[in-house]
């Protein structure tokens, strides 16, 4: 997880997939799989202030993985 100041959830949205490609490229074997969270926070964090990280192996398509793991259609957005 990174931290951006934004003006917009889409715009954070927008510059942490940017880094999470640019990212990716230097792993070997790592796939961006095009799935990005954002959060309002309050306060000033430092720009791109790593705050969490979760990579785990999987046979699954990309696609799959998502649905299963992180957007099931029981999420509480908004």
């Amino acid at each position: 997880m990174t931290l951006w100041t934004a003006g917009s959830l889409d715009e954070a949205i927008g510059r942490g997939e940017d880094e999470a490609r640019a990212y990716c490229e230097t792993l070997h074997d790592v796939e961006y799989v095009r799935f990005a969270e954002a959060f309002r926070m309050d306060g000033t964090p430092g720009e791109g202030a790593e705050v969490f990280s979760l990579m785990r192996e999987s046979e699954l398509p990309a696609g799959e993985y998502v649905r299963r793991f992180l957007a099931t259609g029981d999420e509480r957005v908004g």
